[in-house]
C-alpha cells in the first residue's frame, strides 16, 4: 500500500520552516492592535497576546516584559513612522513654507488616522500608567523642540517676524495638533471633519508663526 503524508508533515530531506524571533515578534505586534480594535487594553491580557501569536506565555516573556510593553511599543513604531517624515519636511522648509507645514501635517495625520485603535489605548494608557505618561512627555518634548527650532530658522531667515519666544508658540501649536487630530482620528467630539482638519490647522500654524496665512 503506498503510504501516504498527513497534512503538516514536512516531506522527508526538508527542514520545517523555522519562524525568527522577529517574526514572532511582530505577531504579537499585530495580534495586540488587532484585539485593541475590540477591546481596551486592560481588557486584553497577556494569555490573549499569546494564543494570538501562536506562542506560549513563557515564550511571550522572552520578547515582551509586560503587556503594557507591548502596547507601547506599538506607540514608539508610530511615532517614528511620523517622525521619519517630520524630519524630511524640516530639511526642506524654506523652498516652500505652506506647502512643507502641510505636509507635516498630513504625514502625522495619515501615519496616525492609520492606527486609531493604538491611538485610542495609547491615550488611555497614559490615564494610569506612569510609563505611558513618561514616553508621550517625551515624545511631545521631542516635537517641539523640532518645531521651535524650525520657527526660530525661518526667523533667522527673515521669513517669519519676530513675536512670542519661539518654545512658548511650538508648545502652544504642537499641543492643539495633538487634541485636534486625536479629536478626528477617533470621533471624539468636538471634532473637526477629516476632510477640514488639516487646512485648520494649517491655517493657525502659519497665521502664528508667520502672520500669514499665505507666506511668501
Amino acid at each position: 500500500m503506498r503510504e501516504t503524508m498527513t497534512s503538516g508533515t514536512p516531506p522527508r530531506g526538508r527542514r520545517a520552516a523555522r519562524v525568527s524571533a522577529e517574526e514572532r515578534e511582530l505577531a504579537i505586534l499585530e495580534t495586540a492592535e488587532r484585539l485593541l480594535e475590540e477591546r481596551a487594553p486592560a481588557d486584553i491580557s497577556v494569555d490573549d497576546l499569546a494564543r494570538g501569536a501562536g506562542i506560549s506565555r513563557p515564550t511571550f516573556y522572552f520578547y515582551f516584559p509586560s503587556k503594557d510593553a507591548v502596547f507601547l511599543t506599538l506607540v514608539d513604531r508610530l511615532v517614528a513612522q511620523a517622525d521619519a517624515s517630520r524630519d524630511e519636511v524640516l530639511e526642506r522648509l524654506a523652498e516652500d513654507p505652506a506647502a512643507r507645514w502641510r505636509e507635516g501635517l498630513q504625514a502625522f495625520y495619515e501615519t496616525f488616522g492609520a492606527h486609531r485603535a493604538v491611538v485610542r489605548a495609547g491615550a488611555q494608557m497614559r490615564a494610569g500608567n506612569e510609563e505611558a505618561r513618561r514616553l508621550w512627555s517625551s515624545v511631545m518634548e521631542s516635537w517641539v523642540s523640532d518645531a521651535a527650532g524650525a520657527i526660530e530658522a525661518e526667523r533667522a531667515r527673515g521669513a517669519a517676524p519676530p513675536g512670542r519666544a519661539a518654545r512658548e508658540l511650538a508648545i502652544a501649536l504642537v499641543s492643539m495638533n495633538e487634541r485636534v487630530l486625536y479629536a478626528t482620528i477617533t470621533g471624539e467630539p468636538p471634532a473637526l471633519g477629516e476632510n477640514d482638519v488639516i487646512d485648520v490647522l494649517l491655517s493657525v500654524w502659519l497665521s502664528a508663526i508667520y502672520g500669514t496665512s499665505d507666506p511668501r
